[in-house]
């Protein structure tokens, strides 16, 4: 098979919460509906999205020796999710996130990330022994980790993928030598830039601010609704949305990066095309609530592009 995407990455179980407005400090607002948990985690989700995508998933994760844990390590691998480098830590429990959402679809998450803070040099050098046709990685795990699997991703020649959430403004983006694609959405844009992407001019200045932090190929802006913006170092193109009804956008991000590396590795690297699908998957995602149960499947896309339309972006 061709297109096997290594996946190094955090495993959470999220708490849910709805609210209809996230509370100011001090302040307590009631959940409008029940409260409840679901598989996520930026890794896992991603994982899980390119697999039912029809990629060939190896996911290289830590997750805890409780019941959260075994309850995430069961749906992994019921899905068919190559589980050979998901360790489970004596030790450490495994990572939460409590995700409040609210009734327009916004969310805003805090995560305690537990296991995850645990991938070592050597969970990440026996990934690798599967043989991947791209890495994709996130800054959901601890800053050795993401700089380890770059090291090993650069030295096997494999393209290396990033989503680069959550961000931080001092992430050491050089040390990861060449990136296929970096891919922040608008807010982890502004803050490793200090430039917010709101028009055409805005998008190509903090684009080419990201590509002078690092060896970077593509860059690929998630604008949500506005859709994606692509600057390969000299040229940008603009790749429009869909047009869809938000109810949650709790793991669109992975769901579109995760797409993306997909399509990326099995249409011959044609970036543009790898965004349009990832769009598309984006846009999927969001009319779901909660972060695994929103994953469409292969089927649902492809269908969803035939029918659907995107928007226009004038």
């Amino acid at each position: 098979m061709d297109n096997r995407l290594l996946v190094v990455g955090s495993a959470n179980m999220d708490m849910l919460l709805r609210c209809g407005r996230i509370p100011s400090a001090g302040e307590t607002v009631l959940s409008y509906d029940s409260y409840g948990y679901a598989p996520g985690g930026k890794g896992a989700n991603a994982a899980c999205a390119a697999k039912k995508l029809g990629a060939d998933v190896v996911f290289c994760t830590r997750i805890g020796k409780d019941t959260n844990g075994s309850k995430l390590y069961s749906l992994y691998e019921s899905i068919g999710i190559d589980m050979r480098c998901v360790y489970t830590d004596k030790v450490e429990q495994t990572g939460l996130a409590v995700v409040l959402v609210e009734k327009n679809g916004t969310n805003r998450i805090i995560v305690y990330p537990g296991a995850n803070t645990k991938i070592s040099d050597r969970d990440i050098e026996d990934a690798f022994l599967s043989y991947p046709d791209a890495v994709m990685t996130q800054f959901e795990i601890g800053e050795d980790a993401v700089v380890y699997t770059a090291r090993a991703a650069n030295e096997n020649n494999v393209p290396l993928i990033v989503d680069a959430g959550p961000a931080r403004a001092d992430y050491p983006i050089g040390k990861l030598g060449r990136i296929e694609i970096f891919s922040p959405n608008e807010s982890e844009t502004n803050i490793l830039t200090g430039i917010q992407p709101g028009s055409v001019e805005d998008c190509l200045r903090a684009s080419s601010a990201l590509c002078s932090k690092g060896d970077i190929k593509y860059v690929v802006l998630k604008l949500g609704d506005r859709g994606a913006f692509i600057y390969d170092g000299k040229y940008f193109d603009i790749v429009p949305s869909y047009f869809v009804n938000a109810v949650d956008t709790t793991a669109a991000g992975d769901a579109f990066t995760a797409a993306l590396a997909t399509e990326y590795i099995r249409n011959g690297k044609d970036i543009f095309k790898a965004c349009k699908y990832a769009n598309a998957v984006g846009a999927l995602t969001v009319t779901k609530p909660g972060a695994y149960t929103s994953l469409p499947d292969a089927e649902e896309v492809k269908r969803f592009i035939e029918k659907n339309t995107v928007a226009d972006t004038e």
